[in-house]
Order: structure tokens, then sequence, then C-alpha cells
């Protein structure tokens, strides 16, 4: 493990706190998303008093080693690790972790998916993907960024996709789980996912990123809350499912699916299920593959998994497809692995053959995300 280049396939940038006062578009700069103290900790708040999540689960990187008592939803601005806002220090603490490159995603943004308002949400992406093609031009072998695309005008969105190719961006990200009455098996979709086939673009779906439902941080939570985890890979692999049924990999063979920071152990379940009734139940597929193809068969061609820690479902991974799985260390939130990226995955991967090792912490990534490998694997200075 020591002598393996990593590269971390969900990692996050923390937004500066006035990143969307500063740039969103002039009509919306009054309900533009920003962060307010509330008692001692920040929140953030969008429109004139839409409280939307604290920020102590997306920062402070490093706490669950030294001081896991000190986690907490609600936290404060300084305990954001400044190389989530600061491209330089970004790098510095990847050459810490050990981790030679990164895909990044939002912190903050994560949460907007949730605005009501649909064109208050597509001017707070817009935003958010200019700071964030700008960050990564500081060092684009090594920073990616994954461009906010908001869907509930496809054309819309199939545009912001182009224009943030057009910015460099590697993937882009999608709710996770649209509104009920627009699911992925929805024929309106199509013009987006032929744009990304045709961009090369992966989508993902992210964790924390539901059109509708409570934000993660939001209200009252307990520990049995959060380890309800399985139950959130519902809307996932929901999503999921709709666009295989749907025949969306059948007719766009080259588009691919990224399911990050859902961990790995529940598909193998899943892909049986998958295949089970789509034998068993025919007369409710409304879609039927060419020849003897199944589900899991477009699972394996086209669906990426990026996960953090999960040693079960390394076990599994001759089921799930070695060649599916993709490291994340989530810096900078508090469940991030920095700075000890390598020690966990040291650990993880006990036993497992030093080939797939390699795929798993960085080829597997590298090939879907564009990284050239023999770039990124120069020490960083």
């Amino acid at each position: 493990m020591d002598n393996l280049l990593v590269i971390s396939s969900d990692s996050h940038v923390f937004e500066p706190p006035d990143l969307w006062t500063e740039r969103i578009d002039a009509e919306f700069r009054d309900r533009a998303p920003r962060m307010e103290r509330v008692g001692d900790a920040d929140h953030l708040v969008v429109e004139k008093d839409q409280m939307i999540a604290g920020i102590g689960l997306i920062s402070n990187a490093g706490a669950r080693f030294e001081n896991p008592e000190q986690i907490s939803a609600h936290g404060r601005f300084e305990d954001v690790h400044t190389g989530g806002y600061d491209p330089e220090q970004h790098i510095r603490d990847m050459k810490i972790d050990g981790v030679s490159g990164e895909l990044l995603y939002p912190s903050q943004g994560l949460f907007y998916f949730k605005v009501a308002d649909s064109r208050l949400m597509s001017a707070i992406f817009r935003a958010y993907n200019d700071w964030l093609a700008e960050f990564c031009s500081t060092n684009p072998d090594r920073l990616k960024g994954v461009a906010m695309v908001n869907l509930d005008d496809v054309s819309e969105g199939v545009s912001e996709l182009e224009r943030c190719a057009k910015m460099g961006m590697a993937a882009a990200m999608i709710t996770e789980y649209p509104q009920e009455d627009r699911r992925y098996d929805s024929p309106e979709y199509e013009p987006f996912w032929a744009a990304a086939q045709d961009l090369e673009m992966p989508v993902s779906l992210h964790t924390a990123t539901r059109r509708e439902g409570r934000s993660r941080g939001a209200g009252a939570m307990s520990v049995r809350d959060a380890s309800g985890r399985a139950t959130k890979v519902f809307y996932p692999a929901t999503s999921m499912c709709d666009i295989i049924f749907s025949g969306v990999f059948e007719r766009y063979p080259r588009f691919k699916l990224a399911i990050v920071e859902f961990e790995l152990s529940w598909v193998p379940y899943l892909l049986d299920s998958m295949d089970y009734t789509y034998v068993e139940r025919q007369e409710e597929a409304f879609y039927r593959f060419k020849g003897d193809a199944r589900p899991s068969d477009f699972f394996r061609n086209n669906v990426y998994l990026s996960f953090q820690e999960d040693a079960v479902g390394i076990r599994l991974r001759d089921v799930i497809g070695v060649d599916r799985l993709m490291w994340g260390s989530d810096y900078p939130h508090s469940e991030s692995t920095f700075p000890r990226s390598r020690e966990v995955l040291t650990e993880i991967l006990e036993g497992v053959p030093e080939s797939e090792q390699a795929s798993i912490v960085a080829g597997a990534a590298a090939k879907l995300y564009g990284f050239e490998v023999e770039k990124v694997a120069e020490p960083i200075g």
C-alpha cells in the first residue's frame, strides 16, 4: 500500500462564506445562500430566513481521530480546514494525507438541492460552478471538479452541463432522488443522458442531495438517524434502478453513473434482486433489454461506486466487480479519513491483491475522470 498511487474519488471543497453573496446573479443577490452565526454556531441560510443546515458535519476533518467527542452538526467556520477554500493549501493537505489527485464535490452546496425555487437553485449552481472551475484551474492535473446541475428544466440542465464541460469540469452531479412524479425513468431526461454520453461527463448521485426532505444536520438528530445509513441508500438505489430498468444504459452505452458516499455492502443483494424480478415478474417490466441482457449487466458496464471505508464491501468485491470500486477520503468533512487515509486503506485492504488495490485506490477513478497517471504520480512539491 505504501508505494501505491492514491486518488480520492470523493473529496470536497468548502465554499467561502461570501461565494454566493458576491457571485450570484444580481437578481438573486438578496436571496443568496449565506452563513450566519446563530448562538455559538454557524448555519447555512437561504432566502430571508430559511435555515438549511449547520456546518459541523461538513468541516473539522481529523476530529474523529483526535477529539470525536467534539463532532457536532453545529460547527463554526473557524473549524473548517483552510484547504477547503484555498487551493494551494488544499494541495498541501493532499500531500499530508498521501493523496495525489482528487475529484471535488461541494460541501454547503450539497444541501442546496433542496432549494424550492428552481430558478434560484440554478443561479446558486452556476455561481458555484464558476468558482469551482477557478479553484481547480490552479492545479488541473490533480484537482478535478464536479459541476452541480439542476434538472428541473432538462434543457437548462443540458446547457449547464455543456458550459461546465467547456470550463474543464470532469463530471456532474444531479439530485440523488428527484421529485416523486419526475423520477429518472421519465423520457424527459433523455436529452441529458445523451449529452452526458457525448461530452464524456460521468454523472454522480451523491449523498445529502435529495430534491426534497430534511437536510442532514438540520433539525433534531440522533445517533439512531446517523446509523441508519443503509436506509438512505434507498434513494440513489431507486434512482439507479429507474435508470437501468428504463433502458437508459442500453440506449446510451457510454454514459457512466457514479453512486457516491453510500459505501458498498448493499450492492450484491440489490443486483441479485434486480435480476430476479426482471426474470420472474416480466408482466411488470415496462422495458425489455435486447437479447439475454439482465439489469446487473448494465450495472457492471455503466455504474461506479465511491466508498470510504467499507471493509465488508471489500470482502464482497468479486460479486460487485473490482473495477467498479473507487475510494474517497471525504476531506474536509468530520467523518473524513484525513489525515490518516493511507493508514485506513492499509487496514481495510488487508489481504487484497496489489493489482486490485491499485485499481480501487486510483486506477478506476483515473480512468473514469481522466486523471493522467504519469502527471499525478509525480511528487507534490
